[in-house]
């Protein structure tokens, strides 16, 4: 699942043809007035990453012989998938619908590369399907825009080794200072609490999200760039203290020593999505039965709030000749239980609809985690989510650069809150060189 949701963001995107308009509040776009059915048969083209989706989209084939839907599988995003799209729009034959990243979404709208469906009264329609903060991350929260179906989601929680808590008599942490001082008893203990991150500020960005941060503004006419606020500022200054006191590890993510130290018990937590479940699973076979979650820690006692890594949606392109077949497609896709079980079942993805949540295959115990209902909590969490956090338009940039900042803070060359000022100042100068505009 982690190839799936959490794309570790190393490569720039080379956009191409950016709009004088540049945002993606106000370019000039209106809704797709020519949003009816089409007459006819109608083919549609679209591409995925998602393990499994071709047995999904037969089952819409199967039923919907009018309406027939290509695939076209290829690598993760930032693997190359979203380039294509943009030279695919650039040429001019891009497919009617494309898997894309609630972060990723504001680089193809200041593109001006995707169909407004806000016109699809199915689509409108639709809306309280969803949940509201997975709603926002398609409208930009526009009144009267709608630039792709929500798909999954990654709220966040706290997955941790039940028994070594147990064993040694630690709290299950509840609060961040009640997370700290654990540290301090793990660390006692032979372990660390946690592994911190060299290059998931995706990761980072949810901490910040649950926090109050927020990143990027559109006021209708230009951006606002600040990863310097004072809640973003507190995150870092919190794990930078952890990190200073060699309170927990740094090792590369997604690599063997990272699972190794989750199988040995050498990392007793890890603040995650809900695709976690499946991460910790198969990169730590051993610990089975040993793992169970609780809410993230919070900055305020008795506070509810959780932050999301991950989670995509599916975007028709402006070009599609069938933006309203397309959007039926999509919304069968995200919303439908057939498809959704089949997308959990194939995947893992965890859905963006409210009632997907209660899919038999969320609302049962995990053997993994001792037979808890882990979801139940993430279903939880998935209403704490704050709807006003925004993406910016360059967000593969602003992750790129700040990765390259945490990693010389990890190796003690400078901070990670410096990280973020200069990853700031490199976005805002990327934004300016490609006529987006920006305040600053």
């Amino acid at each position: 699942m982690r190839r799936i949701a959490v794309v570790v963001m190393t490569s720039v995107l080379a956009l191409a043809g950016c709009s004088s308009g540049g945002d993606d509040a106000a370019s000039g776009d209106t809704a797709a007035s020519a949003c009816a059915p089409s007459t006819g048969k109608v083919d549609l083209t679209f591409t995925s990453w998602i393990p499994g989706i071709e047995e999904v989209v037969k089952v819409w084939n199967d039923k919907n012989p009018n309406i027939q839907v290509k695939v076209q599988t290829g690598p993760n995003g930032n693997g190359g998938t979203y380039q294509n799209f943009f030279n695919q729009l650039k040429a001019g034959n891009a497919p009617d619908l494309g898997q894309i990243e609630y972060d990723t979404l504001p680089s193809f709208r200041v593109q001006d590369g995707l169909a407004n469906l806000a016109a699809c009264d199915i689509v409108t329609g639709a809306k309280d399907k969803f949940v509201d903060w997975t709603w926002n991350q398609v409208t930009f929260g526009g009144q009267d825009t709608v630039y792709g179906i929500p798909q999954d989601a990654g709220p966040m929680a706290l997955f941790y080794r039940a028994d070594l808590f147990k064993q040694n008599g630690i709290a299950v942490p509840t609060t961040w200072a009640e997370y700290a001082a654990a540290a301090e008893k793990v660390k006692a203990a032979g372990g660390y609490i946690t592994n911190f991150s060299q290059s998931d500020v995706n990761q980072f960005a949810g901490l910040a999200w649950q926090a109050g941060g927020r990143w990027f503004g559109n006021d209708g006419s230009q951006w606002t760039v600040d990863f310097s606020d004072a809640k973003t500022t507190q995150v870092a200054d919190y794990w930078q203290d952890l990190i200073s006191r060699k309170l927990v590890s740094t090792v590369p993510p997604w690599t063997t020593e990272w699972d190794n130290a989750y199988n040995t018990g050498q990392a007793w937590t890890w603040v995650s999505a809900v695709w976690g479940a499946n991460s910790i699973a198969t990169g730590a076979p051993t610990t089975k039965g040993k793992w169970a979650v609780a809410p993230m820690p919070q900055w305020s006692a008795g506070d509810k709030s959780a932050g999301n890594w991950g989670g995509s949606s599916t975007a028709v392109f402006k070009s599609s000749k069938h933006p309203y077949e397309a959007a039926q497609f999509a919304l069968w896709l995200n919303s439908s239980d057939e498809a959704l079980t089949l997308l959990n079942q194939k995947a893992n993805l965890y859905p963006a609809t409210k009632s997907g949540a209660t899919l038999p295959a969320l609302t049962t115990g995990v053997d993994f985690y001792g037979g808890q209902k882990i979801y139940e909590v993430f279903a939880e969490a998935s209403t704490q989510v704050s709807p006003d956090f925004v993406w910016g338009p360059l967000m593969t940039k602003t992750y790129a650069d700040a990765a390259d900042g945490f990693k010389a803070a990890v190796s003690g060359q400078g901070t990670l809150a410096e990280a973020l000022k200069t990853a700031q100042s490199s976005t805002i100068q990327a934004m300016k060189s490609q006529a987006i505009p920006v305040k600053g």
